[in-house]
């Protein structure tokens, strides 16, 4: 067995653990591997051991390594996730070649992948970034801000809103780890309530991932416990 493949069976083991002392079926924890400055080799080793789902934070990165799987493996149908900053004149290139966005925290940004988006596939999948922390150094909507934002993006007709996305302020202990990520599951309870239909939370990776799964997370970022450290 590859390193890949051991440390992909230690985190599905993780979360399996996770969702089993929350009283949560596994099968509603999508692992997303994050892929970002790994190479396409990385990401085919992953994709034998059954991962299916891959994140990536730099679009030329993004692109290159697409490519390149698909060359090499032709044979693989991967899903792929954009989750890093979005910047206005990347949106045509994210439309065209991305299932899902985490990481959409403006109207303007939500409007451009609508309108940019091919008919010939279906709608992109959205997660609107909070910034649940209130970090100045981190991209997101305000929580206070969201329920506008949400409605527009729900009415935009090539794309398909499922949920939230946050990347809470580092805690060490597990109960700290929770707080933020239950203020995450409440926002979106209360957008359910004001009849914005969503039925995912982006939230946890590597280090928080029991405090997400425990507050409802149904997509865990993780990226370090199955490629390793990054360089």
């Amino acid at each position: 067995m590859s390193p890949i493949s051991r440390n992909l069976q230690a985190v599905q083991q993780q979360i399996a653990a996770a969702a089993l002392k929350a009283s949560r079926d596994v099968h509603d924890v999508t692992l997303l591997a994050v892929s970002k400055t790994f190479g396409p080799e990385a990401v085919i080793e992953a994709a034998d051991a059954g991962q299916r789902a891959f994140g990536e934070n730099y679009l030329q990165e993004a692109l290159d390594k697409i490519d390149a799987v698909r060359r090499l493996r032709p044979d693989l149908v991967l899903e792929w996730h954009f989750i890093g900053p979005i910047q206005s004149n990347k949106t045509r290139q994210i439309a065209e070649h991305f299932d899902w966005v985490h990481s959409v925290e403006r109207e303007k940004i939500a409007q451009r992948l609508s309108d940019q988006r091919p008919a010939s596939l279906p709608p992109l999948n959205i997660c609107l970034q909070v910034n649940i922390s209130a970090e100045e150094s981190k991209s997101g909507v305000a929580p206070g801000e969201v329920l506008p934002l949400a409605r527009a993006v729900a009415g935009l007709p090539r794309l398909r809103l499922r949920g939230l996305m946050a990347i809470p302020e580092p805690a060490a202990d597990y109960e700290q780890q929770r707080l933020p990520f239950r203020r995450v599951r409440e926002l979106a309870d209360s957008l359910i309530r004001d009849g914005v239909p969503l039925d995912a939370l982006s939230m946890g990776m590597s280090a928080d991932l029991e405090a997400a799964v425990a507050e409802g997370a149904t997509i865990v970022r993780v990226g370090t416990a199955i490629f390793g450290k990054r360089t």
